[in-house]
This record gives structure tokens, sequence and C-alpha cells, in this order.
């Protein structure tokens, strides 16, 4: 039993426990009077007894009497399977299992439990955990007579770098790890699990058990192997294991090569770019020579406009190549700003795990089928983290917490309350007061990002305050813990109610920037931190992610499928050498980064802000910034599909992401028209842009991106335009002018066709998918997107020519949920919606058929090709609400 030993030998204790800084609950609209942590304290039985008693009102009484007998019945359930399982005894009157059945209220089987002041009952009250059970097996006990002959460890391991933690009484379980979700107890000597979910805690226990047995067994073999080898050689090495991320301990961290295939992709797209261009000027010149009229040599002004809306074009031709015929290794290796394989990771004996902030803005979104599916997310991850050494917290700022009823606000809180979550909520929006009150304005045509700077700027403001509070000698947890609560205090009270917050809102190291739709992978945490502490000039390390379905319609599968394309598109783009993209969600920011360079003063608001508020791509903006103050973006791809996100569920979300998109770059690149003549076209920010050491390769491919919006923008006047100018002027018009259905070819040619064999083929190089099924898989939802892209032309133009004209327009958030609208609740939304398309769509139509039958003779219309490039545009934009309408196409009544 050498290995037996060995294996609760205990390694270098963490000095540092994890930070659960639990703020003092002041009374708020809809909620209790009192929602202190001292209220579990100083509850005895009695105390626990007169809350159940009294939470039975006769107006709910039936409500409260139907929710108390489930309760009981689960709660037996689980302590009947306990002793069927022999994992608890009768006689054992500590033993037992406790059920939360609301906030404050909690029932026990057996029932015995709450005779005990500071028993199981109470402490797990304390905890304030939904469900909790004892497990009292003979490997458990053995487990803990170990550890008492040991020393008391803190910790014992369990698996690979997890390590559970080690309670010397029961008193000690409301301090504990709450994360871990299991903790041994020394007095009396049994193991305490509890989860979030009652019909899973027994599996839980089961797991940890058997996890724990093949640990111990792994540990033996181990050991006797290595017992073998050491008889049978006979020179001895000593091997001591060093951290790879530190350089003093003569082993540097895996090297990161620049990448220099992007680079070569930039200079044959410019290189296509330029020919197309002096080919072009060839036809004017050649003209000019033989008519001797050099007016239209003044086409050549345009050749910047033409160069920006076309550079995508050609950059995909090339991508397409490389795709296929171009290396794939990269994909699967590490270089400056890609991460193919997790990096080394950081050694728990040897530095502390750094703090982790995960940051959720929420608005409106169900409780319980988005947010609450995510935090179950987060804690598993947060509880894979806790027990490899770190602490992480989770910071949500609702936007909606002041909006919704009362009843639905308290559920939002009791919720916090019970995952242990801190949380913001801002006042409404209210530039107009009435009665006196003090105006407010939630800033922004897209919310998000003044929501996360209100937040930020509360949790600042705790921070300021526990700066000035003097640290002595006998400091410990407990006592930050109440500097803290006082220092939230302070604040709330300086707002004067208008603001709310509860729990631990403090800043970690990095922070961990999720949507409310999100699952992470369950041990991702680790990696990013190591990731970061090795890369101080990152700033911040975006993940790949895949798509988390809630339906099964057929426009959300596009949508997942031009999602999975779009990040295997960034995967390979970075992976050669490209600028990483930053898209807002499922990414580790560094927090000192963004004080460092992202931080700004808002003068009208008074505080200092992060996030940009005037943008409404401010994740687009942030990255610039960073960018541009001299720290990197990293793109991490290693996790897969661990990370997933939510996306579009209906047309109507995603027309109108792309017209928030439009707006954003716009905004980015220049100023409305009525200010060029003051400040000139261009923004401060593009400007600076432009002039900062950012690679001028990575600089063409932004350009590029941005220049798909306007191509995409323009379509339908220069189709419009097309019709007129190729059907009167057919074979008249100057060489240089390329008319639309020649360009309707190339883009079918390069984008559907093109594209799409090159995206099988890479996929099939990458060992992702069979080559026939990517294939049918790529050209399955052509049809789709072809309508879909080509009715995106007068949405994404009415979002820039709102930005020049400065005509208000804004977003709401995206739907997470299912919303049931049958065929004719949908025709009247669709009108609503899209009455301006439709009348285009009629316009354009009564155009076309007079240009055929009704203009005069000599100025008819009825050559194709000048007929069919408006005639696909106008059947496109009127198809695009119709036929990609789920609720429509299911005509249900």
């Amino acid at each position: 039993m050498k290995a037996f030993k060995r294996y609760f030998t205990p390694d270098k204790p963490d000095t540092e426990t994890p930070q659960s800084a639990s703020g003092k609950r002041r009374e708020q609209p809809g909620s209790p009077s009192d929602t202190s942590p001292s209220r579990a304290d100083k509850r005895g039985s009695s105390g626990v007894s007169a809350v159940i008693a009294s939470s039975s009102s006769s107006r709910l009484g039936e409500k409260h009497d139907l929710e108390g007998l489930r309760a009981d019945v689960v709660v037996h359930s689980l302590w009947q399977d306990q002793l069927r399982r022999m994992y608890a005894s009768a006689y054992h009157t500590w033993e037992g299992a406790v059920l939360k059945k609301a906030r404050n209220e909690w029932v026990c089987a057996p029932p015995e439990l709450r005779q005990y002041p500071g028993g199981f009952y109470d402490m797990v009250c304390q905890l304030n955990v939904r469900c909790a059970i004892t497990l009292s097996t003979p490997v458990i006990h053995s487990v803990i007579t170990a550890v008492g002959k040991l020393g008391n460890p803190p910790y014992v391991p369990i698996s690979g770098n997890l390590k559970l933690q080690v309670l010397p009484r029961m008193s000690d379980l409301p301090r504990c790890h709450k994360h871990h979700f299991a903790a041994f107890i020394l007095d009396p000597p049994l193991m305490v699990i509890w989860d979030d979910e009652a019909d899973k805690v027994l599996a839980r226990a089961e797991s940890l058990e058997k996890t724990l047995i093949r640990h111990i067994w792994n540990e033996e073999d181990m050991e006797e192997q290595a017992d073998e080898e050491e008889k049978q050689t006979s020179p001895h090495v000593q091997v001591e294991e060093v951290d790879p991320s530190d350089p003093e301990k003569g082993q540097p961290v895996d090297p990161r090569p620049i990448r220099l295939i992007s680079p070569l992709m930039v200079g044959i797209t410019l290189a296509l770019s330029f020919t197309c261009l002096g080919l072009g000027w060839r036809h004017l010149s050649m003209q000019s020579s033989v008519d001797g009229n050099y007016v239209r040599m003044a086409l050549i002004a345009v050749s910047p406009f033409t160069f920006f809306v076309s550079l995508f074009f050609f950059q995909i031709i090339v991508c397409d190549i490389f795709q296929i015929a171009g290396p794939i290794s990269n994909i699967l290796s590490n270089s400056r700003n890609y991460s193919g394989k997790p990096p080394q990771r950081l050694k728990r004996e040897m530095q502390a795990r750094p703090h982790v902030t995960i940051q959720m803005p929420v608005y409106k979104e169900g409780l319980g089928p988005v947010i609450r599916p995510t935090v179950l997310s987060l804690k598993a991850a947060m509880s894979t983290y806790e027990m490899q050494g770190g602490t992480a917290n989770i910071f949500v700022n609702d936007d909606g917490m002041q909006l919704l009823p009362d009843h639905e606000a308290q559920a939002r809180r009791d919720f916090y309350e019970e995952h242990n979550i801190g949380w913001v909520a801002r006042p409404p929006h209210n530039p107009k007061p009435e009665d006196g009150e003090r105006p407010f304005l939630r800033r922004g045509r897209f919310k998000k990002a003044s929501n996360m700077n209100y937040g930020l700027m509360v949790s600042n403001r705790i921070e300021e305050k526990l700066s000035q509070v003097v640290r002595g000698a006998g400091w410990d947890q407990e006592a930050e813990d109440k500097a803290y609560a006082e220092a939230l205090a302070t604040v709330l009270e300086e707002d004067e109610g208008r603001t709310w917050a509860e729990g631990n809102i403090r800043m970690g190291d990095y922070i961990l920037l999720i949507d409310s739709d999100t699952r992470v992978p369950e041990d991702c945490l680790l990696d990013a931190v190591s990731e970061m502490e090795q890369s101080p000039e990152i700033a911040i390390l975006q993940y790949t992610s895949g798509v988390m379905n809630v339906t099964d319609s057929f426009f959300e599968k596009a949508v997942t499928w031009f999602t999975n394309l779009i990040y295997t598109s960034i995967k390979f783009a970075v992976a050669n050498g490209d600028i990483p993209p930053f898209v807002g969600h499922n990414a580790v920011l560094r927090w000192a980064a963004l004080q460092d360079a992202a931080a700004y003063m808002d003068e009208e608001d008074g505080y200092e802000k992060f996030w940009s508020e005037s943008h409404v791509s401010e994740d687009f903006d942030m990255a610039l910034r960073l960018q541009t103050s001299g720290y990197a973006l990293r793109f991490g791809a290693y996790s897969g599909d661990g990370f997933k996100e939510g996306v579009s569920l209906t047309v109507y979300d995603e027309l109108a992401r792309w017209e928030k998109y439009a707006y954003g770059v716009n905004e980015l690149l220049f100023h409305p028209f009525r200010l060029w003549v003051v400040r000139g076209p261009f923004t401060p920010l593009f400007r600076r842009f432009l002039s900062s050491n950012i690679h001028m390769f990575r600089k063409l491919t932004i350009l590029a991106y941005i220049g798909t919006y306007y191509a995409i923008g323009i379509s339908w006047m220069l189709t419009l335009m097309n019709y007129f100018l190729t059907g009167w002027m057919f074979g008249l018009y100057d060489q240089y002018y390329l008319d639309s259905f020649a360009i309707y070819v190339s883009i079918v040619v390069v984008f559907p066709l093109a594209g799409n064999v090159a995206l099988a083929v890479l996929r099939y190089r990458l060992g992702e998918q069979g080559f026939i099924s990517a294939i049918w898989n790529n050209f399955k939802w052509v049809p789709l997107f072809s309508i879909f892209l080509g009715g995106l032309s007068l949405h994404v133009s009415k979002a820039l020519l709102c930005h020049f004209f400065e005509i208000n327009i804004q977003w709401g958030a995206t739907s997470k949920e299912v919303e049931s609208c049958n065929f004719m609740q949908e025709i009247p939304k669709i009108f609503r919606s899209f009455w301006g398309t439709f009348l285009f769509c009629f316009a354009m139509t009564g155009l076309m058929v007079c240009g055929v039958f009704f203009f005069p003779r000599e100025w008819r219309i009825s050559t194709f090709a000048s007929i069919y490039p408006l005639a696909w545009l106008t059947g496109c934009h009127f198809a695009l609400p119709v036929l990609l309408n789920p609720a429509l196409m299911k005509f249900t009544f």
C-alpha cells in the first residue's frame, strides 16, 4: 500500500482561499426585507421551522402546500436511496439529505436532523445549496482515516490535477469552496456532496466515489511499474519537474513562430486586384487613343472605391486555392496569434491560480430556458477550476431586472442568491423624469456596452473604498468579506436606491466574457489563464465556437451551417498569420489591458468607462483600440466545439444582426455627412488604425472585410443603374464597364461553387468530415443563402444611410427563445417589418414589365443580360421574408 500512502501525501498547499465575498443585501423593491447571510448563520431548528410555517398564507396556501409536499417526497426519496445504496446509516443521526424548497426554506430527511444545532442541516442551510446528502461508506472512512494520519492536508487528489477539499469540522462547511460540490469532513468522518439538481446528486456521489477508487488504483499501478523499471535500470538520473512558463528554470515556453502564409496570400490578392484594375485602365487608354476622347479617363477616379469593394472577392479566390492545395499543418499547431493545441498548464505547486471573473450581460431573457442552463454550464467549469486550485466568480450585468414585473425580478434575485452570483442592475432609461426624479440615460443604440460599463463602474467604486481599508497582521478572508459587504452597502446607499446589486462583483485578473445563451467546456479556465499568463502581450483570447441549437427549424440550421463556415474560415486564416477577430463573447480578456489601453473618462456621466457606447460594434472598436495601443489578440481553436453560442432563430434577428454590423463598421470609418466639412470624412479611430504599427497585410484583410458591407449595400443601386445603362446603351458603353450580369456570374463561380468545394476539401483534409458528406452539407444550403444574401442589399443600405444622415435606428436584443407564432399572426408581422421592401419589389416588377411592353419601342428594355440581375435582386428581396420564415412556411393556424 505504498501508493496508498503516497496518494495522501499533501502537495504544497495553496495559501490563498477563494474570494467568496457576499455583499450585504439592502432592501430593494420586491425583495425580502432581510436577505443577508447572517440570517442563515443565526438559524436554529426552531427558527427554520418558523420560517417554513410562516411561508403559508391563506392566499397562497394551496400552492405552498403542493410545493411542500413535492419537496418532502423528493427529500425522503433521496434518503431512502442513500439507505438502499448503503451511503448512510439510519443509526447515525447526523447523516441524511437536505433539500431547498424556496428561498430560506429547507426540508430534510430524516426529520431529526433539525434537532442538532450546528449540525448537517444548519450548515447546509448556511451553505445555501439546492440539495445536499452525506456519503459514509467504507471507502470514504478509509480515506478520512488516512488523511487524519497524514496531518490533515487541506486537499485530497481525486483525478489527474483535480483535488477535493478537506474540512476539519462540519461547522467549516459554510466557508468551503462551494464549487467543489463536495467536501471530506473529518469530524464526523463522512463526505458531504451537493448539487444544483436533486435528481443528479446521487449520481454525483457515485461518480465521485468511483473516480476516487480508480485514481488510487492507478497510482498504485504506476508505483509498481516505476519500482520494476528502477530494478532493471542501473544508472540513476534524478529529474526535477519545472514550470515551463518560468524562464529562470531554464525551460522556455513552447515557441510561437510568426506565420508568413497570410502575407503571401494578401500579396497574391493585391496582384490579382491591381491586374484587373490595370486591364481596365488599358481598355480606357486604347479607346482614348483611337477616338481621341480622353473624358473617359475620369473613370480612373473610381478605382480606389472599386479596389475597396472588390478586395474581398479576390481574397476569396486566393483563399480557395490555398484551402485546396495549401499547407494545413499550421491549423494543428501554435503560432504568435493562434493556438491549435492547448498551452502548457500552470503548475499548482509553483504559483497560485489567477482569479477569473465570468461577465455575462443579460436583458429580458427567460430565466428557466436561457439563463439557468448557461449558469449551470458555468458552474461546472468553475468547479473544475476550483478543484485545480483556482478561484472564479460570476458577474451578471442585468439590464432587465428593473424593467421586469416584481415576481420575475424576485425570481431572478432568488436564483442569483442561490447560485452565489454577483449582479448589478441599473435604472431604466428615463431621460425626462417626473415628480422630481433624477434623469438616467441608457446610452448607445445597442445597450450592451453601456450595461457592462455601468456594472464595471459599480465594481470599481467598491474597489476604491476597499483600497482605503487598513489591513492588519491578523486580516483574514472573513474580515475581507465583511469589508466588502460594507463597501457594497455604502455604494448602494450613495446611489439612493437607483442601483441594485448583490453578491460578489469584484473583478479578477481575467474576464471570461459570454452571452446569456452560452455553453462553456467543463475544463476551460485553466487552459485560458495558463495561456494568458505565459503571453502577457495578449489582451484578448478569442475562442472558436460551436452552435447550440434550440429548435429544429430549417432557418436555424442554415444559420448554424453559416456560423460554422465563418469559424472554419477564421481558423484557417488566423492559423496562417492573419489578424484574429474579437466577436464579443466566448473570449478571455486581460483586465489590466482594458484598464491600461481601453479606459476613458466620460464627461457626461462622470465616470470611467471601457466599452464604447458611441459604436454599435463595441467589440470591433475594443479590438482596434487594444491593437493600436500595442496589445495583441489570439484565436484559440483547441477547444473545438466546447464553447457554444446561440444563433438567430428568425430571419428578423439575422437581418438585424447584418444591419448592426453594417452600421457598426460605417461609424468606425466615417463621420456622418454633416460633419465631413468640419471634421473630414474619416473618424479619428480609423486614422489611428491606418497609422498604427499593425502589419499592412492585416490592415488590408480588415479593409477587405469592411468593404463587403459597402459592396452589398450599394449593389441594389448599381443593379438598377445597370438596368437602364445596358438596356438603352447595350454594346455602346466603354469596355471598362463590367455589367451586372458578368459580375453575377463571377460571384456565383467564386462563392457558392468554388467556395463550397474548397471548404469541403479543407474539412476533409483536416479529418473533420468525409468529402462527399461535406460537399452535400455545403451545397444543400446554397439555395437558401442565395436568397438571403441576394435580398440583403436594401437592409444593409438602410443601415449605412441611417448613419450617414444621422437617422435614428435601434436594435433590441437578439431573441434567445422560441416564440410560438402561427400563419395568421405572422402575415401582419411581415407586412409591418417589410412594407418598404415589398414596395420596392412591386415598383421594380412594374418597371421591368413596363420596360418590356409599355415603354416606347426605341426605349424598351428586353435584353436578358439587362433584366436578369434586377429580376434576381427583386425576387430575392421578396422571397427573403416569406420563404425564409419558418413560422410562415409551416402553414399552422
